[in-house]
């Protein structure tokens, strides 16, 4: 496993929004770190890859600096859920990006306010 971290810098415009994006990634999301700096307290996320629209990490109100590691759905070669056992818990796994970039977008961030993001990938070479 080779990990790598690419930080996104993100400041709020007056309405407290805000867009950004990573460099281009290619590997497995392994985790996301958001450092907040003084965004207001409530901002909201949404963090998807760019080039499909993918969701890697969804999230309002949030006040607080946080550590997540996002995971998604798998599925059969015949597109039906793969879970744990009949009726069961949804087996997940890693999200992977191939020469994409992360897009974070901001809502009530408050005014000309700052924060980070920490993209942790393991990029397997």
């Amino acid at each position: 496993m080779a990990l790598r971290r690419f930080p996104v810098s993100v400041t709020t415009a007056a309405d407290g929004s805000a867009t950004a994006y990573s460099p281009y990634i290619s590997g497995y999301i392994h985790e996301i770190h958001y450092i907040k700096t003084d965004f207001a307290d409530g901002v909201d996320f949404a963090i998807t890859a760019e080039a499909t629209g993918e969701n890697i990490w969804t999230q309002s109100d949030v006040n607080a600096a946080a550590v997540k590691a996002p995971r998604q759905a798998t599925h059969s070669t015949v597109g039906v859920a793969a879970l744990y056992a009949a009726g069961g818990v949804a087996v997940n796994d890693r999200i992977a990006l191939g020469r994409d970039r992360v897009k974070i977008v901001i809502a009530q961030g408050g005014n000309a306010k700052s924060g980070a993001f920490h993209i942790v990938v393991d990029d397997a070479r």
